[in-house]
């Protein structure tokens, strides 16, 4: 079954859809692989290729498309603001078995922003409606857009929707938070609901998604289509299967520390190149377990270890003395103190 028609398929169903949120530098194809083998979500999206005038495909992102190992649709994500670059790259993902092509309009990071791509762009919106034009026009398959609420007024959204609605989107997410509010708390459900009511295609929520009570809240509270969940599936690779079960009125199952160390041991295994120094995978670890150590423990003392760490035997001692043991862990991330 193409890409496409399996996104059909997804949509049909009546059960919430779950997705994972394209992270740069984290849901490459090895993490992918490491989410399917704990239950995975409905519908995968790329990390974003980088799309400029003289930009190409690039080859380690291509991969998660065209070895997808999941069986489920996967949609390529692009960020940029140059719109013949964009419609080209957007042309050549089409060759490829993507389910759909997505535009970035959230990225929340400074070094992209101040580009004007990403979460940039929102604050030029007359470029915003030439780019999505010039896309849906090139875009024989589904085209779908990431969006934050907006650049550092939420009011913002009530000007994307009716443009959103112009170019005819496939599918919506939204982020319910600012682009200067990063993650800070305070995601904007009420402004998600208002996109899931006004628009005509699905809309997918994404925020603060950590838990199957989070889930059945959020998806009640917007009345969305489904999910997207990044940071939360970093921490727990164990929320789609869990959300499911709940939503079905099901007992979850939560992982033990033993099984949260098998976790990370695999996260090393399949993320970390055994051809260099143990420090520099030691160091991509970290980033990692910035997530799941913000559920391990009442205080920050393991998270505090981890980030001393250099050698990968200090790193393993250090999550085998706080996780090896037959205790459940949920894995919800304490409440930030400031």
């Amino acid at each position: 079954m193409s890409g496409a028609d399996s996104f059909s398929v997804l949509m049909s169903q009546a059960a919430p859809v779950l997705a994972l949120a394209p992270m740069q530098d984290v849901t490459d194809l090895p993490f992918m692989r490491i989410m399917k083998r704990y239950g995975g979500p409905d519908l995968y999206f790329t990390e974003y290729f980088r799309v400029h005038v003289d930009s190409n495909l690039n080859k380690g992102i291509l991969s998660s498309i065209t070895e997808n190992p999941t069986g489920r649709p996967i949609i390529a994500q692009m960020i940029g603001n140059d719109i013949p670059s964009l419609v080209r790259t957007a042309k050549e993902l089409l060759y490829h078995p993507v389910a759909g092509i997505d535009l970035n309009l959230g990225c929340p990071a400074p070094v992209v922003y101040k580009k004007c791509a990403g979460g940039g762009l929102l604050r030029d919106l007359p470029r915003i409606d030439s780019i999505l034009g010039a896309l849906r026009d090139a875009i024989s398959g589904r085209f779908t857009v990431k969006t934050r609420i907006g650049f550092e007024d939420e009011r913002t959204l009530h000007e994307l929707l009716p443009l959103f609605q112009k170019h005819s989107l496939d599918l919506l997410t939204v982020h319910g938070r600012t682009v200067l509010q990063m993650y800070r708390p305070g995601v904007r459900y009420d402004l998600i609901a208002l996109a899931s009511a006004e628009m005509n295609c699905p809309v997918l929520a994404n925020g603060d998604v950590s838990t199957p009570v989070d889930a059945e809240r959020v998806l009640k509270e917007t009345q969305v289509r489904g999910l997207m969940i990044g940071r939360g599936a970093i921490r727990n690779p164990w929320i789609f299967t869990q959300i499911r079960a709940h939503l079905a009125g099901e007992t979850r199952s939560i992982p033990l520390g033993h099984e949260v160390l098998e976790y990370i041991r695999t996260l090393y295994d399949s993320v970390c190149d055994p051809t260099v120094n143990e420090v520099s995978n030691v160091t991509k670890m970290k980033r990692y377990l910035n997530f799941i150590g913000a559920g391990v423990g009442s205080d920050d003392q393991f998270l505090n270890e981890i980030r001393r760490a250099q050698a990968k035997a200090d790193f393993f001692a250090i999550c085998a003395h706080h996780l090896d043991h037959r205790e459940p862990m949920d894995l919800i991330p304490r409440p930030k103190t400031s």
